[in-house]
């Protein structure tokens, strides 16, 4: 059986990797709109309605505006959104099939919100551990996540790819989203359940992908007994068997290159990685995945394959 697949807004940096995933697939034929019929509704709406998979890799607004040109009596066509617009919406499932419940609900459901890169590696880190109770919903959590220029879209890659030396604010991790109100807060809050939203510190660097979210606890704020040790074993139990997410051994094994763990040994891949450091005081839950991937396009492809039944890594390398 061939899928027609139509990705609005491929063009992006996520509709082009999305197409490159989806490139050799013979159960896949992408539909490919006239360039100067893109952004005719009536256009745009056959293309919709006539294929089995929309990818919507577009701003939140125009992310909506496609999804109400789906025809009121279509229940075949299936939205994987990439954008923000529908990721805590009760009507839309969450695309990190790892999560308790998910896969079932991305299985049934015609629409699918694509997680964030940096709101994937938090909750792969933290969802299951406020869930076995090792965590308490009302901790006061925090986050940084370095991520790639390429997170930052076509300007952004320009920015840095367009001049062969790097002027002097671009050679050094910057800060950004100083208004601590990241457009990934309120994913990150609702799918770990907890009472407030993080304080999340996003920090672009001088690489083009790959992206470590880091969640730093402390014990004594925690539950007796939750140690570094407990929280591996509950992260390794919940995804065991899972192909896309594996967790490492304590205190990072092999992973660590001369003590340092790089960001970008993901890159490529569908693979998120989960590291837990620590002592008796500190604990340090790290996550390491592509932002590109994991954090992007693999993910929405991985989703379309568990939609439609295919096998779940087909075009994915983990």
């Amino acid at each position: 059986m061939t899928f027609k697949v139509f990705i609005d807004g491929r063009h992006g940096t996520t509709g082009l990797k999305i197409d490159e995933r989806l490139a050799g697939r013979r159960d896949v034929e992408v539909l490919s709109i006239p360039e100067d019929k893109r952004k005719d509704p009536a256009v745009k709406a056959e293309y919709i309605n006539a294929a089995d998979v929309v990818f919507l890799c577009l701003p939140d607004a125009a992310s909506r505006e496609s999804v109400a040109l789906l025809a009121a009596d279509n229940t075949r066509t299936r939205f994987l959104d990439a954008s923000t617009a529908h990721r805590t919406h009760p009507d839309w499932a969450y695309g990190l099939p790892e999560l308790q419940g998910q896969r079932a609900r991305i299985r049934a459901s015609q629409r699918i919100a694509v997680p964030g890169c940096h709101a994937t590696g938090f909750v792969l880190s933290v969802a299951p551990l406020v869930t076995a109770g090792l965590l308490p919903a009302d901790y006061p959590f925090s986050c940084t996540s370095q991520t790639g220029y390429s997170g930052g879209g076509k300007e952004m890659i320009a920015e840095y790819e367009a001049q062969p030396d790097l002027p002097e604010h671009l050679r050094s991790a910057r800060l950004y989203a100083l208004g601590l109100a990241h457009k990934h807060l309120p994913e990150m809050k609702a799918l770990c359940g907890l009472a407030h939203a993080p304080l999340f510190s996003p920090v672009v660097g001088p690489f083009a992908q790959g992206m470590l979210a880091s969640v730093p606890l402390l014990t004594r704020l925690l539950p007796v007994g939750v140690t570094p040790e407990a929280v591996h074993a509950a992260l390794a139990s919940y995804y065991a068997g899972e192909a896309c997410v594996k967790v490492m051994p304590p205190g990072g094994g092999d992973a660590l290159e001369a003590g340092f763990l790089p960001a970008t040994r993901c890159n490529g891949t569908n693979r998120a990685e989960l590291f837990v450091f620590g002592h008796a005081g500190q604990i340090l839950l790290v996550a390491r995945l592509d932002n590109l991937g994991k954090g992007a396009s693999g993910a929405a492809i991985q989703c379309m394959n568990i939609a439609l039944g295919c096998d779940e890594l087909d075009g994915l390398t983990v």
